[in-house]
């Protein structure tokens, strides 16, 4: 008799894994809604806000933010025309343009953390112990990197040593 394969546990490590993410990202999908955001919008601002100069190249930004190179224009186009972002050329490579974070986009920044800090303790982190929390920050760490290695382009994460 063969094992029966849909009982295997990492079937149920996966799929509790996307039961939680579907369950959070809408949580905080309707909260970024109620500042004029969407999820990648939120996603853009944050990873400029914590990027040197608050800015990325858009190869960069693109990579870290799992969008195409086309997706990443798209979405910074629109925030180009909210005011919330910014294009600069790259004064090394004409080829090469920086998204950067305008005054706008960080008070609109601003504006959503804390309830999205709320969120995020009252539907996650808070459900850990701080040794929990620290273990769980190394192994998502470890499991980012081996599915998007490119997630820390262009940041000072990419050449930071190992945690």
């Amino acid at each position: 008799m063969t094992e029966n394969l849909a009982d295997d546990p990492r079937i149920t490590a996966i799929g509790l894994l996307f039961e939680v993410h579907t369950g959070l990202a809408a949580r905080f999908a309707a909260q970024f809604e109620e500042h004029g955001l969407s999820t990648v919008e939120f996603e853009v601002l944050m990873r400029l806000r914590r990027s040197a100069g608050h800015q990325l190249r858009m190869t960069d930004l693109a990579a870290q933010a799992a969008l195409s190179t086309s997706g990443a224009t798209r979405v910074v186009d629109r925030m180009v025309r909210d005011g919330l972002v910014c294009r600069r050329a790259c004064p090394s490579d004409r080829r090469s343009s920086y998204a950067v974070l305008t005054r706008a986009g960080q008070q609109r920044l601003d504006d959503t953390l804390p309830g999205h800090l709320q969120l995020i303790d009252q539907w996650f982190t808070g459900q850990f112990a701080p040794t929990e929390l620290t273990t769980l920050l190394d192994t998502l760490r470890r499991l980012r990197d081996a599915v998007h290695p490119q997630a820390t382009a262009g940041s000072d994460e990419a050449t930071a040593p190992a945690r």
